[in-house]
C-alpha cells in the first residue's frame, strides 16, 4: 500500500446502494453492524424502474422500519389479461390483505430509494460512500480485501469480514468472484412510457396480449401509468422513442398533448441466475444474483427476499453468536426459490407475448376454458400459482405430524394486542429482530424448564405467550404476552397447547406441541454454538 493509499476494516462492505443495497444496509444497521456501503454512482437515478411489490415485500420493508405511509403506493385491485380474440381470458385477484399489507401495490422507486437511503442516517455504525468504483477483490483467510477508487482518484483499501454484491445486473462483485449469470436474455426489446396526467387512467393492470403488440399497461403513484410495448425485430430503438412512433402508440388510450411524458426507455428482459448465491466470504443479492422479467412483478420482491434472509445471518456471524456455517444457508434457502419465480416470471411472459397469432389462440383460449372449472381457476386468479416462499432445505428443523405452520415457511403476521400498551399492533411490531420462542395459550414456564429460558434469553432468544382473546388463566408476566386479535393464529392455524421457534427473517424454525419445547429449543440452541473462533 503506497502513502497515498486510504486503509479502511468493517465488518461488512457492501457494493451497491440501489433500493436492495440500501434496504440491506438498513437491517444491518438495525442489528449494530459494522457496515460500509460504496455505490459508484453520486446522485440516485430519479427515473422509475421497478414499480411492483407484494405482500412480501411491504412486511419485509417493515421489518426495516419502513412505516405505512412514509412512501407512496397505490394499491392494485386485479390483473387482467386480454386477447384481440378471446376479450378477457384470465384474471388475478388482488384486491386481499395478506400478512397486514396489500396483496399487490405499485411505487415509485426513486421515492423509496430516497427513503431507504434518509434511513441509513440513524445508524452511525453504517457509513456510506458515493462515487467510489470497485477495483479487486482478494479473498482471504480472515475476511476479504477489497480495493475501491474515490471520487478524486485515489485507491482505498477496505478489509472486512464479509463482502456483499449489491450490484446489479451487471454485478462487478460477480464477476470478480468467477460465478456464472446462467440463464436467458430475451430476443424482444420493449419499450417503456412512464406517463403523467393521463386523462381516463385506469385503476388495476391489464396486458394486452395481442401477438401484434404484447403491452402490459397500470397504474401508478403520483398520477402516473406505465405501459410497456413489445418492439419489433428491425424497429429502430431510438426512433421508437421519438414524439411521433409514442404518439402512434398512446393513440388507443389518450392524446400527446394530454399528458406529460416523464420516461422513456428501451430494455431487453432477461431471465438469469448465478451459479451460487455466496462464494467463500462473498455473497450476492438482488439482481446481482438473479434476474426476472417483468411479467410477474417479482423482480424487486426478489432482491428484498434474499435481504431479509442474509442480513440477520451475518449479523449473528459477526457479532459472535452464531457460527459462519449459518451463512451456508443462504444459498440453500433462496437460490431454489428465486429459480422458481423466474420460472413463473418465464410463464406469465408465455401468456402475455406468444410467439405467434396461432399460439396465442391456442394458449389464451385453453386459459379461458380453464376458468370454467373452479379448481382451476382459483389456482390463477387467488394467486396459488405463486410459489410460497417456502424453503425445501436450510435452517430448519420440519417433523412429520408437526405441520400445523410448517417449519422452513413463513410465519404470519396479524392484529395483537401486548399486554405492556393494550395498543393494538401488528405482530413483527412484537418480534423485533431476535429469535423467538412463542406458546400460544399456555404460558412458557408451564412447559420450559427455568434454566433452558434462561439458556435461550442467554442466546438471544425471546420468549412469548400468545393468547387467545380474553384469555383469563395460565398468564405469562404481561411483559412477555400479547393478546391474538384475529384468526391468524388461534385457532384457525394453530391450536392451544402448541408451539413454534421464529427466526428474526420470520421463517417457523420449529414446531410442535408445547410439551415437546425444551428438544425445539435444544435444536435451535445447537445452531448458535460457535467454536470459539471469530468467524
Amino acid at each position: 500500500m503506497t502513502q497515498s493509499e486510504k486503509m479502511v476494516q468493517t465488518d461488512v462492505l457492501v457494493i451497491g446502494l440501489g433500493p436492495v443495497g440500501a434496504a440491506l444496509c438498513n437491517l444491518l444497521g438495525r442489528h449494530g453492524v459494522q457496515t460500509v456501503v460504496c455505490e459508484q454512482a453520486t446522485e440516485i437515478f430519479t427515473k422509475p424502474r421497478a414499480i411492483a411489490l407484494d405482500n412480501e415485500a411491504l412486511r419485509i420493508l417493515q421489518m426495516l422500519g419502513v412505516r405505512d405511509g412514509e412512501f407512496t403506493t397505490t394499491a392494485i385491485p386485479r390483473v387482467h389479461y386480454h386477447s384481440p380474440v378471446y376479450g378477457c381470458f384470465a384474471r388475478i385477484n388482488t384486491a386481499g390483505i395478506i400478512d397486514g399489507h396489500p396483496m399487490l401495490v405499485t411505487f415509485y422507486q426513486p421515492e423509496l430509494e430516497a427513503l431507504l437511503r434518509d434511513k441509513l442516517r440513524q445508524y452511525p455504525q453504517v457509513q456510506t460512500w458515493l462515487g467510489h468504483r470497485l477495483l479487486d477483490v482478494e479473498q482471504q483467510a480472515e475476511g476479504v480485501r477489497v480495493r475501491l477508487q474515490d471520487p478524486q482518484g485515489q485507491t482505498v483499501t477496505v478489509h472486512c469480514r464479509y463482502l456483499v454484491g449489491a450490484d446489479g445486473a451487471n454485478s462487478q462483485v460477480r464477476q470478480q468472484l468467477g460465478l456464472e449469470f446462467e440463464g436467458e436474455t430475451f430476443e424482444q426489446d420493449w419499450l417503456i412510457v412512464d406517463a403523467k396526467h393521463v386523462p381516463n387512467p385506469i385503476d388495476h393492470c391489464e396486458f394486452i396480449c395481442d401477438p401484434r403488440r404484447p403491452t402490459p399497461h397500470m397504474v401508478a403513484p403520483g398520477d402516473r401509468q406505465r405501459w410497456e410495448f413489445m418492439l419489433h425485430p428491425g424497429e429502430d430503438r431510438e426512433r421508437m422513442q421519438s414524439p411521433e412512433a409514442i404518439r402512434q402508440l398512446l393513440a388507443p388510450w389518450c392524446r400527446m398533448e394530454d399528458i406529460e411524458i416523464e420516461r422513456t426507455a428501451v430494455y431487453r428482459f432477461h431471465a438469469r441466475e448465478a451459479r451460487a448465491f455466496s462464494r467463500g466470504r462473498c455473497f450476492l443479492v438482488g439482481d446481482a444474483a438473479h434476474i426476472t422479467p417483468p411479467f410477474a412483478g417479482q423482480g424487486l420482491v426478489a432482491g428484498l427476499r434474499d435481504v431479509a434472509n442474509l442480513g440477520w445471518k451475518l449479523a449473528s456471524v459477526v457479532q459472535g453468536r452464531a457460527p459462519a456455517r449459518l451463512l451456508d444457508s443462504y444459498d440453500q434457502e433462496r437460490r431454489p426459490h428465486a429459480r422458481k419465480i423466474i420460472k413463473l416470471a418465464r410463464f406469465l411472459g408465455s401468456l402475455v407475448m406468444p410467439s405467434n397469432r396461432a399460439k396465442a389462440l391456442l394458449v389464451h383460449g385453453l386459459m379461458k376454458a380453464l376458468r370454467v372449472l373452479p379448481q382451476t381457476r382459483a389456482f390463477f386468479e387467488d394467486l396459488k400459482i405463486k410459489p410460497d416462499n417456502t424453503f425445501d432445505q436450510g435452517l430448519f428443523v420440519r417433523e412429520r405430524g408437526h405441520r400445523r405452520l410448517l417449519a422452513g415457511a413463513t410465519f404470519p403476521q396479524g392484529w395483537v394486542r401486548p399486554a405492556w400498551t393494550q395498543q393494538p399492533t401488528l405482530s413483527d411490531e412484537v418480534l423485533g429482530q431476535q429469535w423467538s420462542l412463542i406458546t400460544f395459550g399456555d404460558a412458557p414456564a408451564a412447559s420450559v424448564s427455568p434454566e433452558m429460558l434462561a439458556r435461550w434469553r442467554a442466546a438471544g432468544g425471546q420468549v412469548w405467550q400468545w393468547c387467545q382473546r380474553a384469555q383469563g388463566l395460565h398468564l405469562a408476566p404481561a411483559s412477555e404476552r400479547v393478546e391474538c386479535l384475529d384468526e391468524n393464529f388461534l385457532p384457525r392455524v394453530v391450536p392451544l397447547g402448541w408451539a413454534c421457534i421464529v427466526r428474526p427473517d420470520r421463517c417457523v424454525f420449529a414446531e410442535g406441541p408445547a410439551a415437546q419445547v425444551e428438544r425445539l429449543l435444544q435444536a435451535a440452541l445447537d445452531h448458535f454454538q460457535t467454536d470459539g473462533v471469530r468467524a
